[in-house]
């Protein structure tokens, strides 16, 4: 009996010893899991190459077109509107003719005033020949000095009242010239506040129309006071030119010159007053309108140059992340400096050629694997 137990005993402790092996073998190959963890996937990014070429040093600013002359055209004198030569909303070119005023009353006051002149020319030249022919009685002693002398003193009289009569005369043709409006100016009329059959006022507070001016035409913008240096350094060497942009991306072909700078800073806001003339040939531009200036203050040449959204906020500052050959990124401080159409000048901290990451920047850390799902360049 001892010896069958003994024989049983003998398998049942080679079981054991094999499973408590299979245990062993598995904790072991358990722990050597934990220790050596999968490797992680490398992140997706898209980047861009860091560029050199040369950049404009530009002011962006909202500004205002403005006519290039304004002109209220109102009557000189006095009554009623019979003619309007014009529609409103026309263009018209200087001395063009705009209005009638009821000419008659005036034709009428010049021809009295006509009438007393050759009244009193006549009566001159009769005084003047009675004061030559009392000259020579005089000398001959027929009548009294006295004679004489009021003689004479009547057609000074008459002289005087010939000069007054003819600037009367001279102001009645002038009253009758006012009669006729014309346009002081080339350029486009507004509306009309005058119509035919109105009674007009000499000099009313109401315009009768309004004439703007908008070949050429002015942009009116501010820009602040710090710049006011480098403008007025810059408009010494040559002229600034000026870029517009009407609404979101509708660049203006057509280019203007800074010709006005304001002769003092607005306290209130701290800028300064700048105007730009443009040609407007096309009349794209219009009085009133409200548009985006850009004003070219000189140029970067050899500029390093990057996407601008490569370009991190960090606790010590700026940053980007540089993906090295082996596709490993690396953080890096920047000093930057101006952007422009979605590009950063860098000042300090990178070399043309360099890869930058442009997208997926949130997933990465210094020395992290990257996949480059699509390149770029800073254009």
């Amino acid at each position: 009996m001892n010896d069958k137990k003994a024989a049983l005993k003998k398998p049942l402790k080679t079981v054991n010893t094999i499973l408590l092996s299979v245990l062993l073998l598995l904790l072991i190959s358990s722990c050597s899991d934990q220790a050596q963890p999968p490797k992680k996937p490398p992140v997706p990014v898209t980047a861009g190459t860091v560029i050199q070429k040369t950049v404009p040093i530009q002011l962006r600013t909202i500004g205002n077109v403005e006519a290039y002359s304004t002109v209220s055209v109102k009557s000189q004198i006095g009554g009623v509107l019979t003619r309007v030569h014009f529609r409103e909303g026309q263009d018209v070119s200087k001395g063009a003719f705009l209005f009638t005023i009821d000419p008659r009353p005036y034709e009428a006051a010049l021809k009295q005033a006509e009438a007393n002149l050759a009244k009193n020319n006549a009566q001159l030249a009769h005084a003047r020949k009675e004061a030559q022919r009392y000259a020579e009685l005089v000398k001959k002693g027929y009548v009294a000095q006295e004679q004489y002398d009021q003689i004479s003193t009547n057609a000074a009289s008459f002289e005087a009242t010939v000069n007054a009569d003819m600037a009367v005369v001279e102001n009645a043709r002038l009253q009758l010239k006012y009669c006729s409006i014309y346009s002081p100016i080339s350029g486009r009329t507004g509306n009309l506040m005058a119509n035919e059959g109105n009674l007009i006022k000499a000099n009313a507070d109401t315009a009768m129309v309004v004439i703007n001016q908008v070949q050429p035409i002015y942009v009116s913008f501010t820009v602040p006071e710090q710049y006011l240096g480098e403008i007025k350094k810059y408009m010494s060497s040559g002229r600034l030119n000026v870029a517009l942009v009407i609404g979101k991306d509708e660049n203006y072909q057509e280019s203007g010159v800074v010709t006005f700078v304001d002769n003092a800073v607005d306290a209130a806001t701290g800028t300064i007053q700048l105007k730009a003339t443009f040609a407007n040939r096309q009349r794209f531009l219009w009085p009133g309108q409200f548009i985006t200036a850009v004003m070219t203050l000189t140029t970067k040449p050899n500029a390093i140059v990057v996407p601008s959204q490569a370009i991190q906020t960090g606790q010590e500052g700026l940053y980007v992340f540089i993906i090295k050959a082996d596709l490993t990124v690396e953080g890096r401080p920047v000093i930057a400096g101006i952007t422009r159409d979605g590009e950063t000048v860098i000042e300090k901290g990178l070399q043309p050629g360099e890869q930058v990451v442009t997208d997926g920047q949130l997933r990465l850390v210094p020395g992290a694997k990257v996949e480059i799902k699509n390149k770029g360049e800073a254009k």
